[in-house]
């Protein structure tokens, strides 16, 4: 099968195109995708703006993209990891020096994806995750 961009996507790729669009229809704006610094990476950085009304302040969102071909013995937000949670961190407080951020809020959410061949994808979306 030819494929319009020349190349066919990863899994991750997938992934991460489901979670922005699921994010965007869930109220979410997308910042950044795929942040990159000398602390790690961030796969997107989206802005909640509906915590205004009830905490008073619009929250950054660093959300981490997990996603899997199949349903295997381990969800894929299992990967997330203390280790990687401590990256995430790292690199979102790079982002947080760097960018015009002060008075917002700040959250980790995590997107699980899971693929199914020839069924629809599977999306949890898991805020506050860490």
């Amino acid at each position: 099968m030819a494929w319009p961009f020349g190349r066919r996507q990863t899994v991750g790729e997938r992934g991460e195109r489901l979670a922005r669009r699921f994010l965007r229809k869930a109220g979410l704006k997308i910042l950044a995708e795929n942040y990159r610094c000398p602390n790690g990476e961030i796969d997107l950085i989206a802005l909640d703006r509906s915590t205004r009304k009830a905490h008073g302040a619009e929250t950054i969102v660093f959300v981490e993209v997990k996603t899997r071909s199949s349903a295997g013995q381990t969800p894929p937000e299992a990967a997330v990891d203390a280790d990687k949670r401590a990256r995430i961190q790292s690199a979102a407080a790079h982002y947080l020096r760097h960018y015009p951020t002060e008075g917002y809020r700040r959250r980790y959410d995590v997107v699980s994806i899971i693929l199914p061949e020839g069924a629809d994808p599977e999306i949890t979306h898991i805020p506050n995750a860490f």
